[in-house]
């Protein structure tokens, strides 16, 4: 039977040495003010301390003092395992310093070990990370020189390469919901994602461990058994927090759970108004023409009736992209927090959806990753190498995480990456329906040997998939051979603006055609 317990109480059920699994997707559901009571637990008592944090998505915002920033004070954490890591400032520090141990493994990897790890299973056998970070043969997911635990093998299965994933086993799993009724039950009729709730707190009562779940009330009333999310008997305290928001951006927003479904028409509007709010929070981003210059090209590869996952950053501009050039409107967006249909929020909402088909527990979204159900995926680039090999998981020491990058590009059947030829700085004029480059960023993103491979070119060539590189001045395809150049925008010179920008010389097409001109309007 579950307890009623302040957030001090609750952090006070922590004990030096626990393995604490949460379930939030970024900013979307974390249990802020019970991570907040055991941070200060910790700060007035010095416990618990030695903890290993298991994640999946990173629990925060970039920000310091917010999310799960005050459970990684010095000498409370031991290590940490997510996928993808960058928002948690502190805990990428100190992986970064070597001061813990860091494991980065792909979303859907993750997720499938938070399931496997409620049925008390060993671990999961998938093709997932093949020949990337995650292979034992480049680094086996650990990010530093003190992270020596093998949690990867490689393994031979009817004459075919497999991962096996070890499983993880929490004591604790600290949680959140939007309701919980007399038994205890949990609903989440508030919560924009579900993310892995269930899974990770059967894999905390599997270990042997408690379940603390924060919610926004109680109910008198027994809830209906259909919105039940996690039963009350895997349940040990609740915590009732009735000041939680829905998202660091919003304390409730209709449209995210499918209380509210709006035109469809006005969902473009509705993702400005939620980048305006990111504005407002101080998460703004440079998104100008030039990055819509890529967005339009990659908008042109859309298709009616496609399944499609646009990753972070420029292609969450390509449904208006597709809009401007009269391109595909008919197909089915997908983000890796479980949502199918409807249109992805963006910025520090991202993960949550307007006007949804359907929400799903991420395990099952990835299943239908992995199933080979995803026609195409818009992704970035922040490093790629002569093969077309890509990285954006690691970058000069400084650890990011690879989110659900590697799932979704290792089982899309077209992959195309999204990304400005070159970082900080790039500008280019618009004339005459094509651009001139007027000055290159200060960062090279083609590069002799990138950092950390998270997509594999030969694996993409093995499996068949469709690879584009989609930059605002030209467009590579992939090949046995590597990188092939095969458009090239109006106004730019090939030698000058291309060639000699670039540290190798990638293949040059027979014929290379024009950028479409609409793209530059």
């Amino acid at each position: 039977m579950y307890q009623l317990m302040t957030r001090d109480e609750a952090a006070a059920l922590i004990k030096s040495g626990d393995t604490i699994i949460f379930n939030a997707f970024g900013s979307l559901g974390f249990p802020e003010e019970t991570a907040k009571a055991v941070g200060k637990r910790f700060a007035e008592t010095g416990e618990p301390r030695d903890l290993d944090l298991v994640v999946n998505a990173g629990q925060g915002v970039w920000q310091p003092g917010r999310m799960i920033e005050d459970m990684c004070q010095e000498g409370m954490l031991k290590s940490v395992m997510g996928s993808h890591l960058t928002p948690m400032l502190a805990i990428t520090r100190q992986i970064s310093e070597g001061a813990i141990e860091g494991y980065n493994f792909s979303m859907g990897v993750m997720s499938h070990i938070y399931r496997a790890s409620a049925g008390r299973k060993p671990g999961i056998l998938t093709k997932i990370g093949l020949k990337t970070f995650a292979d034992p043969r480049y680094g086996g997911g650990a990010l530093n020189g003190r992270s020596t635990r093998k949690l990867v093998d490689l393994m031979l299965i009817d004459g075919e390469e497999y991962l096996f994933y070890r499983t993880v086993k929490p004591n604790v799993a600290i949680l959140r919901g939007t309701t919980a009724d007399p038994r205890g039950n949990i609903t989440m009729e508030h919560e924009a994602t579900y993310g892995d709730i269930y899974s990770a707190a059967l894999a905390a009562k599997a270990g042997g461990g408690k379940v603390i779940v924060q919610v926004e009330r109680l109910s008198g009333a027994p809830a209906k058994p259909r919105d039940v999310k996690v039963p009350g008997l895997l349940v040990d305290a609740v915590v009732v927090e009735p000041g939680q928001w829905q998202t660091l951006l919003q304390p409730y927003n209709p449209v995210y759970t499918g209380e509210l479904r709006i035109p469809d028409d006005q969902c473009t509007a509705h993702v400005e108004h939620i980048k305006e709010l990111n504005i407002r929070a101080g998460r703004k981003r440079d998104r100008g023409a030039l990055h819509n210059i890529i967005a339009r090209r990659a908008a042109m590869e859309v298709r009616d009736g496609a399944v499609v996952n646009l990753g972070i950053g420029i292609p969450e501009m390509i449904p208006k992209a597709a809009e401007e050039i009269g391109g595909a409107t008919n197909f089915t967006l997908t983000v890796e927090a479980g949502v199918i249909g409807g249109v992805p929020s963006t910025g520090i909402d991202f993960g949550a959806g307007i006007n949804a088909d359907m929400l799903l527990d991420m395990a099952l979204q990835f299943d239908f990753y992995d199933g080979g159900l995803l026609d195409m995926c818009f992704v970035g680039a922040m490093q790629i190498d002569p093969k077309g090999n890509v990285n954006v998981g690691m970058a000069g020491g400084r650890v990011i995480g690879v989110g659900g990058f590697t799932n979704i590009t290792q089982t899309a059947r077209n992959l195309f990456y999204c990304f400005p030829f070159s970082a900080g700085g790039l500008e280019v004029a618009f004339e005459q329906g094509g651009i001139r480059l007027v000055r290159e960023g200060r960062y090279a993103k083609f590069l002799p040997k990138i950092d950390q491979i998270n997509a594999n070119a030969e694996y993409s060539l093995d499996i068949g998939q469709r690879v584009l590189y989609i930059t605002e001045r030209c467009v590579f395809d992939l090949t046995p051979q590597g990188l092939r150049l095969i458009e090239i925008a109006p106004g730019i010179s090939l030698e000058s603006d291309i060639l000699a920008n670039m540290p190798f010389q990638p293949q040059i097409a027979e014929h290379v055609k024009t950028m479409d001109f609409r793209l530059f309007e």
